[in-house]
């Protein structure tokens, strides 16, 4: 029987305004994607003001919150509580398909077809930039073991970049990144994605949360997936130089970073009638 523990994420929201202000519509990813090692086991939303909820999938299988508000409110908030079995998943070393053990490798000729939007680049125009940082790590003609050219870029990227919590909104590009040489765990996530995609593999953008070590809370993270023959869509977190393993719970996969934001919408009213926004995020085991 593998091993199984429950964490519980408790991920809150409130946006304060200064007066009333009427709300458009908001759509939220906030519920772990489940698979045979993620279980969800109780949730519950707390939503203010009043709005009638409705739950969709969107075409990667993403679990999405539409919100319609009815009435204007001083605060939006959205407190999400989710109670979440993982349970223990094999080391990605040792299920990679033998003919891809080592890169370069080609894809099944039945899987091209379902990769191609994840191996196209979201900033084609980053291409000679991103090209030219890479050779450090892999030129043309060599033969290297897959995992370790993945595990190499990862620890690359984390190496390479100085972390830094933007809370702006949005993407860096990937030149601009490693112009600047920093980022938030979103632009390590698009640089390691599109480098990944630049050698030929399917990559997508992750976000979801991480279970941080004793004593510190959980966050809201972004990683990236890279889909390996055998081993399936592998997650790699280049901020933390490490496997995405049981400490990751996803939320929403998606080809661009855009299309995987927790929460988004829109407001009415004055332009000075923003306060302030406040979240917090705790993942704690059970």
């Amino acid at each position: 029987m593998n091993h199984m523990k429950r964490i519980r994420i408790t991920h809150r929201t409130e946006y304060h305004y200064n007066q009333p202000v009427s709300f458009g519509p908001h759509r939220g990813m906030l519920r772990p994607r489940e698979g045979h090692d993620v279980h969800i086991a109780n949730s519950r939303l707390e939503i203010e003001p009043k709005a009638t909820v409705r739950w969709v999938r969107d075409i990667e299988g993403n679990s999405i919150v539409l919100l319609t508000f009815t009435e204007p409110s001083r605060k939006l908030s959205l407190l999400s509580e989710v109670d979440v079995d993982l349970y223990d998943d094999n080391p990605i070393n040792c299920i990679i398909e033998p003919n891809a053990r080592s890169f370069p490798f080609q894809y099944a000729p039945n899987e091209q077809v379902e990769l191609v939007p994840y191996r196209l680049p979201s900033y084609p125009y980053d291409g000679p930039a991103l090209q030219q940082w890479l050779l450090d790590l892999y030129r043309p003609g060599q033969l290297i073991d897959t995992f370790d050219l993945l595990n190499n870029l990862n620890t690359h990227i984390y190496k390479a970049l100085v972390y830094n919590n933007r809370e702006d909104p949005g993407v860096q590009l990937p030149c601009d990144t490693l112009k600047l040489g920093s980022g938030s765990c979103r632009d390590y996530a698009v640089l390691m994605m599109e480098a990944a995609r630049h050698w030929g593999f399917g990559a997508r953008f992750v976000t979801g949360y991480v279970q941080m070590s004793e004593g510190q809370h959980g966050a809201t993270h972004a990683w990236t997936e890279i889909y390996i023959p055998g081993a399936g869509w592998r997650g790699f977190d280049p901020t933390n130089n490490k496997l995405a393993g049981t400490e990751h719970i996803s939320v929403a996969v998606a080809r661009e970073q855009e299309k995987a934001m927790p929460l988004s919408g829109f407001w009415e009213g004055p332009a000075e009638a923003f306060d302030r926004l406040e979240a917090s995020v705790q993942v704690v085991a059970l």
